[in-house]
């Protein structure tokens, strides 16, 4: 994992990163280490990136307001990744099935599934630099910056990662599904705004306490396709948020819900620092 910039703004840090061609960020508290803290992996939907406006705010409300980490990835094809001619040839074949008034939930799933092939070997990745197990200390400057005493790449390793919980709405979903299922270490999650028949796998070895938000006129993703998945998540401990309105209309009451969710599980799960 190599660190690029950093900046700081009302207790927040944020830098900038890269670790095997994938692009990241890593918020957390200033002058905090980042080992023994809960964090939070946010995923973004199709079309965005992990610097979106919502995304940012949401990982600098997780540090302000509980003392968390978070962190995002480009998904494979988005923001500063290079689309491949799979992207490409998506990308025009989706508009043109939207113009025409057809039906793309399918084809949506077979690319999100995808994308999610590619994009959890990464996420697993980035938890084993973030916790020491594929990262030895060093000192990281980024473009034109002189190094400073006491400014190291990975700040309180030694102690380990806290917690760990994923949110991630549409492809956020689609990656952070199958994620969930593989990687023991996530422990809670925000899902919703997908479901097709062939995340029913995947959705049956998540054990761990989900909220999923549905949207009942999502034009995207059918309503059963989402009941469905829903009802195929292995966790125990899950709820399901509907609200009426379509893809992009979730309610921010509803999206405040379930960052409570998120860091409600995370602090009872560990002692969480105190807010910077």
């Amino acid at each position: 994992m190599h660190f690029t910039t950093e900046s700081s703004a009302d207790g927040v840090t944020q830098r900038h990163f890269t670790l095997d061609g994938a692009p990241g960020v890593l918020w957390q508290p200033d002058g905090s280490p980042l080992g023994g803290r809960p964090l939070v992996l946010l995923g973004h939907g199709g079309g965005q990136h992990k610097l979106g406006p919502g995304l940012v705010d949401r990982a600098r409300r997780f540090v302000r307001r509980h003392g968390f980490a978070a962190v995002a990835l480009d998904a494979p094809g988005h923001g500063e990744r290079t689309r491949s001619a799979q992207d490409e040839r998506f990308a025009t074949e989706i508009g043109e099935l939207i113009a025409a008034g057809r039906p793309v939930s399918a084809w949506v799933a077979r690319h999100t599934a995808a994308l999610a092939e590619r994009a959890v070997p990464e996420w697993v990745a980035v938890l084993d630099a973030l916790s020491g197990e594929a990262e030895r200390p060093g000192r990281t400057e980024g473009p034109g910056q002189a190094e400073r005493p006491g400014r190291v790449e990975d700040p309180g390793q030694a102690e380990g990662l806290g917690p760990v919980g994923y949110w991630g709405l549409s492809l956020g979903s689609a990656i952070g599904i199958p994620l969930a299922a593989a990687e023991p270490r996530v422990t809670v999650a925000v899902f919703g705004l997908t479901g097709h028949a062939s995340q029913t796998e995947a959705a049956g070895r998540v054990g761990v306490p989900v909220e999923f938000l549905l949207q009942w006129d999502d034009a995207l993703v059918p309503r059963e396709g989402a009941l469905a998945l829903f009802g195929a998540l292995g966790s125990r401990e899950k709820t399901l948020h509907a609200n009426p309105g379509g893809h992009l209309e979730v309610p921010e009451p509803e999206l405040e819900s379930s960052e409570r969710f998120l860091a409600r599980h995370l602090i009872r799960a560990g002692v969480s620092p105190a807010p910077a």
